[in-house]
């Protein structure tokens, strides 16, 4: 693995009164996929959002390849790629002429799209039904037409929001496979899902949420090891939260 391509520093967001995410640090190397798990109102998706530019952070810093999201953001989205399970395709578009278009926004001269078109063509299997239009799609066609949108411009770093929502066994299995091959290749990757066997399976390091902190981070079966030699990532998440919930409890003032 090489240097930090993403790192998150002291990141705070908060929304009026409510923190979404309460001073969050963690890196991703290049050539890493890392899971950021947690239940739903964890500060996964806001985190996320921050690192794509979509929102600003509170305080605290996000970098994608050495740039400042706040400070740059339209530079970090050419190095960034973006996907979330709810990205939408223009219906009417058949999936080559939405790569095409893609690839002219991102700048692309018409010799480099048509070689990166091709060779995402054969690495994601899209000729069957490259010539449809994407509302004829099926779910795991438009996801993986929706993951060659996100890599066309071939960035630095790939941000995954619960990819695999909806995808059945051999679509999400499909998925997993091109995310290694592109940490591979040398893309830092954050991987988001709630599915804590799929992340046990493909992420190099995990970072584990809680009401916008992070609880614990480490290899898979460092965090099993940390949670008293737990069978699963799952019985270890659940083991530390129910610690850190029951320390929370001792130390808070008394009535």
């Amino acid at each position: 693995m090489g240097d930090p391509a993403i790192v998150v520093d002291a990141l705070v967001k908060t929304f009026g009164s409510k923190t979404a995410v309460a001073g969050l640090s963690f890196s991703v190397a290049a050539g890493e996929i890392y899971g950021l798990l947690g239940p739903n109102g964890a500060g996964k998706t806001t985190t996320l959002r921050v690192l794509a530019g979509i929102l600003t952070p509170t305080s605290g810093r996000a970098l994608v390849a050495g740039l400042d999201v706040a400070a740059d953001p339209l530079e970090v989205r050419r190095r960034l790629g973006f996907l979330t399970n709810t990205t939408g395709l223009y219906a009417r578009l058949t999936g080559r002429e939405l790569l095409i278009y893609f690839a002219r926004l991102y700048g692309l001269s018409s010799a480099a799209a048509a070689a990166r078109i091709a060779t995402l063509t054969q690495a994601l299997d899209l000729a069957p039904f490259f010539g449809r239009r994407c509302e004829a799609l099926s779910t795991g066609e438009r996801q993986r037409l929706s993951i060659a949108r996100a890599v066309l411009h071939d960035p630095a770093a790939l941000i995954l929001d619960e990819p695999t929502a909806g995808l059945d066994v051999l679509a999400s299995r499909f998925l997993r496979a091109f995310v290694r091959a592109e940490r591979d290749r040398g893309k830092a990757v954050v991987f988001s899902t709630h599915y804590l066997a799929e992340a046990e399976l493909l992420c190099d390091r995990i970072g584990l949420l809680h009401h916008g902190r992070l609880l614990a981070e480490g290899t898979p079966a460092a965090l099993r090891t940390t949670a008293g030699d737990a069978a699963s990532l799952e019985e270890a998440f659940l083991r530390l939260v129910a610690a850190h919930d029951e320390t929370a409890r001792e130390e808070a003032p008394g009535p």
